[in-house]
């Protein structure tokens, strides 16, 4: 059963997400909060499995808090806007669209949990779209670092910068999933990332991510 914490600050969507929640079999909400400081205290009280959080809640700075008490899976109206990266540099899990239907929502949910990164198709888009631009949000910077890994962890990084989930990538690398895991546990370790979000940001800013086949691919 996964445990989850709702954060939103319009108190009728709130109730709506913690119904939908409460009435599928593997999910249960283990607490709700309208504002940052709330959310802190709930996820640090009651455990969560995952924190579904609002990402126009006033200030991230409750992302910053929250993400080391749980995974956090970020809900926004938008396709891609302000917040975004700043979210990915403090440590969300993943973005869902609040628009996406149910099934797709407690699935993010899950995969989360499971320990996977969570994109919206339409985020995924957005984001190439941005640096294509040449953004300076998501522009390359210094590969710094890069140079410590071995051609196979660069190679899955890459491939965690597409999206990819570890199940996806062992199979790109016909590889075991357990192969890839310490790969990418290796490369986070060389890079001091902290969260499969943080190595998706250095995989752009790096410059490693061809963003046009992402682009295809999204």
């Amino acid at each position: 059963m996964t445990r989850v914490l709702v954060v939103d600050d319009q108190p009728l969507f709130r109730a709506g997400l913690v119904a939908l929640l409460n009435a599928s079999a593997d999910l249960t909400v283990v607490g709700e909060a309208g504002d940052g400081v709330t959310a802190s205290a709930l996820a640090e009280s009651s455990r969560p499995d995952v924190i579904l959080l609002d990402i126009r809640l006033p200030g991230l700075a409750a992302l910053k808090r929250v993400a080391a008490s749980a995974r956090v899976l970020v809900l926004t109206t938008f396709d891609l806007d302000e917040y975004v990266h700043e979210a990915l540099r403090l440590g969300a899990a993943g973005f869902v669209l609040k628009e996406s239907e149910p099934a797709r929502l407690i699935a993010a949910i899950t995969a989360v949990a499971s320990g996977e990164m969570q994109f919206g198709p339409t985020v995924m888009r957005r984001l190439v779209a941005a640096y294509l631009r040449g953004d300076s949000a998501v522009s390359p910077r210094s590969s710094a670092g890069l140079d410590e890994l071995t051609d196979r962890e660069r190679e899955v990084l890459r491939l965690v910068g597409t999206g990819l989930t570890n199940t996806a990538i062992a199979a790109r690398l016909t590889v075991t999933e357990g192969t890839v895991k310490t790969h990418l546990n290796r490369v986070m370790t060389k890079l001091r990332l902290t969260s499969r979000a943080q190595a998706v940001v250095m995989a752009y800013e790096s410059g490693l991510v061809i963003p046009q086949a992402v682009a295809r691919t999204a």
